[in-house]
């Protein structure tokens, strides 16, 4: 690779693989001298036409001189990026820095000329749209903040791809050429294009790996048994609706099938295009396969093959080249390590997996990690009796093995706007880019449920797992998650329980529950259990055990009438009726009941009625039509009640009803689907952050440029401090040092008492209770003796670092801390000050921006928020002048990424107003990239 003739050596940091509009990827790099062939060779495979737009004349070859100046940069004033497929060129952009007279020039210049020319073949893939995001971001990386570019009118195409961008431009006509300048400070138009081509891109790759319309198991074995050999069998068995073809290089001459499937010795020997391979060969041979599939022009590959990450470093390597390799063709990677996809939907019938039975379609779309996690979540979604009780269809199932490419937030692309999938379910043991997937869920969430399981909280992730490491803790993680509307769960079971309830049932209104059952004890154990989970229970009503189903009919239909009532629990043990056909006939009383008041839930807890839960579960959705003869030879565990009962079955559309072993199960379920319900609620209106006139954003940038010319990174000075924060409108109280009692005198003097005396040390910081601090000391007299004190009892001056510092008003005492996080992004917390609020860890948590209404939340979601309410008849301290507080910390944070801490300790908020009493920052300069940067796929 070229190094820099100049400043700048070669900025490895700009490759990057990106997906592009049809689901394909490319990779984006810098130009080299190296590049000089593919520059020929790229502008040969150019339509003269295209060569028009770009030069505005006839320009049908590129001189040595051309040559020279396009692939010699110095990576600062001049600048060219190439996008690559298979290591060729199929698009390339450059900018030129020039001055106001538009002539070359150098820094401080900040505007540059840029052009682009695409290959006319892959032209509408969305190459220069990608291209002008990562041309931006290493514009503005140097200096520049302006783009100008000259395009004829009749080039709609590049035209529309910079009115698209969502940039601030000015557009003017002179000369027969259309001059566009724009600027590149990311809008919010911009960034909402940047995300819907991001979703669009990566949701149409995944699909095109769950909905191939051919397929190719590559390691199909030659006799029975192995992995190959079973995937191939599961697809054809499934009733794969595309074509199906078996590959094994070691199958003799003239075998033409195998299992009555196509079969032939490479991939290459395919008549036909090939969308999705199956990799099922051993590890040391998925290279050689991952290029015939490349040149065979193979869409996305399934890697079920071992021997990667999860092995070790030698692995861990192998699995990079894995990436790498099948990227430079275009393709996509499901694994390796994995266990397989599965589309159930009947246009596809895809069974990509060692799964030897298909769930029955349905609504729910499951993602794991874990194959083993997989095959537990299928069995127990599907299983009668028991556990979670009914068939409930899956739309499609990925399972991600060691995740290298394809990860959770690409399927969540793909299944928010799924119109086959209503209720997404994950099991996650790591999160590659929690900051992006806080943002795809929120949105997923506000659309349809989403319920995650994470496993190895306690601990790192999965070998296989190459994840960026976050500093946060598992608590903290799980609380931002929530706040973007993720139901998080603790265990699979939870997992299945809550997706039960959400894809058979509407959403609660409220919390008001009503109980009905004819067990007082059940009903009783099921009260209970909603006032822990905080909900608000009816007293039960006891049908005793001689109700019938009509009685149950009746007393279901009240409930759900009353307008005091959100959400239903039932309660039934087996005396309600022995047998199916009492079953048959109780399920079918609640399930007219409900369907008469389709829009609360109704819920069952049942002791050891199987018949009931499958009756209860019986719909022509999920279940097979009866009148058939023949069941599905794929249909898992017992045979549906509704083939059983098919007078018991329920109408096309009617809501299931969830059956649970236990009211404790059904009830968290419940509190789950109610505190999901409020936000869904709540994220309609969503808050804003508020501007706040006395903030002076240049002021404050001008001095973080300024301190951060001394090094890389530092903590400020108490004074230095103090500028920064009032720059946002947060003073904080001086606190003068006191070397000698003299000083603290004198500091004392000059601030007014009645003055406080703290011992600054680190291990006495903010530690009242070790007795390091003096309060309301009213004169002179009281400051020394309490200075004797504190350093006969601490040590010397200058191992306490004692400070003076004003009185403030009596109030509560709080922390604020803002952090970037390397994974997650910028986090706001808020807690109480104070040992026993550190012990229970009782500390809440939000992503930077925060608006108005998430700050309300945030200083009303920690335990020991009643302290700040006017608990056993104290003042109410003043929580709207604390909500300012964080909005105004959280804006900084926001507005100046080289802010990466801050802290303010303690914060004393009063009746009437608040006092920050002591406060520290730390800056750095900020990556290179962020998550809002252009698009690009992970490279671990």
């Amino acid at each position: 690779m070229q190094t820099s003739p100049d400043r700048h050596e070669y900025p490895a940091h700009w490759e990057a693989d990106v997906v592009l509009r049809d689901g394909g990827t490319a990779r984006i790099r810098p130009i080299t001298v190296d590049d000089a062939d593919r520059l020929v060779s790229f502008y040969e495979q150019v339509s003269d036409e295209s060569k028009y737009y770009r030069f505005f004349a006839p320009y049908p070859r590129l001189s040595a001189k051309d040559v020279h100046r396009f692939t010699h940069h110095d990576f600062v004033d001049r600048v060219g990026l190439a996008a690559t497929v298979g290591g060729e060129f199929i698009a390339t952009v450059r900018y030129d820095r020039i001055g106001a007279d538009g002539t070359p020039a150098s820094a401080p210049a900040d505007e540059a000329e840029v052009a682009f020319l695409v290959q006319d073949a892959h032209q509408g893939r969305g190459v220069a749209s990608a291209l002008l995001e990562h041309i931006g971001a290493v514009a503005r990386e140097r200096g520049i903040r302006r783009f100008a570019a000259e395009v004829l009118p009749a080039n709609n195409k590049m035209i529309k791809v910079f009115t698209d961008a969502g940039y601030t431009q000015k557009r003017s006509f002179e000369d027969g050429v259309v001059r566009l300048e724009f600027d590149l400070e990311p809008t919010d138009r911009s960034l909402a294009v940047q995300y819907a081509r991001e979703h669009r891109a990566e949701a149409r790759s995944v699909q095109r790996l769950l909905a191939p319309g051919s397929v190719a198991v590559i390691g199909a074995g030659r006799t029975p048994g192995g992995v190959g050999r079973s995937v191939l069998g599961n697809i054809r068995d499934a009733g794969y609706s595309g074509r199906l073809y078996a590959v094994n290089k070691a199958l003799p001459d003239g075998q033409k099938e195998l299992d009555g499937v196509p079969a032939h010795r490479s991939v290459r020997d395919i008549d036909g295009p090939v969308d999705l391979a199956v990799v099922a060969v051993p590890a040391e041979h998925v290279t050689e396969v991952v290029t015939e599939c490349g040149e065979h022009g193979v869409q996305g590959l399934v890697v079920v093959s071992a021997g990667y990450a999860e092995s070790g470093p030698e692995g861990r390597e192998r699995q990079r080249a894995l990436v790498r390799h099948a990227r430079t063709y275009g393709m996509r990677i499901i694994g390796p390590n994995a266990f397989g996809i599965i589309n159930t939907s009947p246009r596809v019938r895809l069974n990509a997996s060692l799964a030897p039975e298909v769930p029955r379609p349905g609504r729910i779309g499951l993602f794991a990690q874990s194959g083993a996690i997989g095959i537990a979540l299928l069995s127990r979604l599907h299983r009668r009796g028991g556990g979670v009780t009914g068939v409930t269809g899956v739309s499609t199932f990925v399972s991600s093995g060691n995740r290298a490419d394809v990860s959770g937030n690409d399927v969540l692309q793909y299944w928010y706007e799924d119109p086959d999938t209503d209720v997404v379910l994950m099991y996650l043991e790591s999160i590659g880019n929690p900051r992006k997937f806080t943002r795809l869920a929120r949105r997923t969430a506000a659309a349809k449920p989403l319920v995650v399981v994470q496993g190895a909280r306690h601990g790192a992730a999965p070998q296989g797992h190459a994840v960026r490491a976050t500093r946060l803790p598992h608590a903290t993680v799980s609380a931002l998650l929530r706040q973007a509307g993720v139901i998080r769960v603790d265990t699979i079971t939870e997992l299945v329980d809550a997706g039960l309830l959400l894809a058979r049932q509407p959403l609660p209104a409220g919390p008001r529950v009503a109980i009905l059952g004819n067990s007082e004890s059940l009903g009783l154990l099921t009260y209970d259990a909603c006032l822990a989970e905080g909900l608000r229970p009816h007293p039960p009503q006891d049908l005793t055990t001689a109700a019938s189903a009509a009685d149950f009919h009746a007393a279901l239909s009240r409930a759900l009438a009353d307008d005091r009532c959100d959400a239903v629990v039932v309660t039934a043990i087996p005396a309600v009726g022995e047998g199916s056909v009492g079953d048959a006939a109780l399920a079918q009383a609640l399930r007219s009941a409900s369907a008469a008041a389709p829009g609360k839930p109704v819920l069952v807890v049942h002791v050891e009625l199987g018949g009931l839960a499958e009756a209860l579960s019986a719909a022509a959705s999920t279940a097979p039509q009866t009148g058939s003869d023949n069941p599905p030879r794929n249909a898992p565990g017992p045979a549906p009640a509704a083939e059983r009962l098919p007078d018991t079955e329920a109408p096309e559309g009617a809501h299931l009803i969830p059956a649970y072993p236990a009211a404790e199960r059904a009830v968290r379920a419940l509190g789950q689907a109610v505190a999901y319900a409020q936000w869904r609620r709540d994220a309609a209106e969503p808050g804003k952050v508020p501007e706040y006139e006395d903030i002076n954003e240049r002021g404050a940038a001008a001095l973080i440029d300024g301190l951060l010319a001394r090094g890389q990174g530092l903590t400020l000075g108490t004074d230095e401090t103090c500028d920064l924060l009032a720059h946002y409108g947060v003073q904080v109280h001086r606190a003068l040092p006191a070397p000698t009692p003299d000083a603290a005198a004198e500091a004392a003097r000059d601030l007014g008492y009645p003055v406080a005396l703290k011992a600054t040390a680190p291990h006495l910081r903010h530690r009242a209770d070790l007795g390091g601090v003096r309060l309301d000391l009213a004169d002179e007299e009281q400051l020394r003796r309490s200075y004797a004190e504190l350093t006969e009892l601490f040590g010397t001056p200058e191992e306490l670092r004692p400070v003076v510092q004003r009185m403030a008003p009596r109030g509560v005492d709080v922390v604020v801390r803002a952090v970037i996080d390397p994974a997650a992004g910028a986090v706001l917390s808020f807690g109480l000050a104070g040992a026993a609020s550190q012990l229970l860890g009782d500390t809440a948590h939000r992503l930077i921006p925060v608006t108005d209404r998430e700050a309300n939340s945030l200083v009303r979601s920690i335990r020991t928020a009643p302290l700040l309410f006017g608990w056993r008849g104290s003042a109410p301290a003043d929580t709207r002048a604390l909500e300012e507080l964080l909005l105004r910390v959280s804006r900084l944070v926001d507005d100046h990424p080289e802010v990466v801490a801050v802290t303010l300790e303690p914060v004393v908020v009063a009746s009437h107003g608040l006092s920050v009493l002591g406060a520290s920052v730390r800056l750095a300069h900020p990556p290179a990239r962020d998550d809002l940067g252009p698009r690009t796929l992970p490279a671990y």
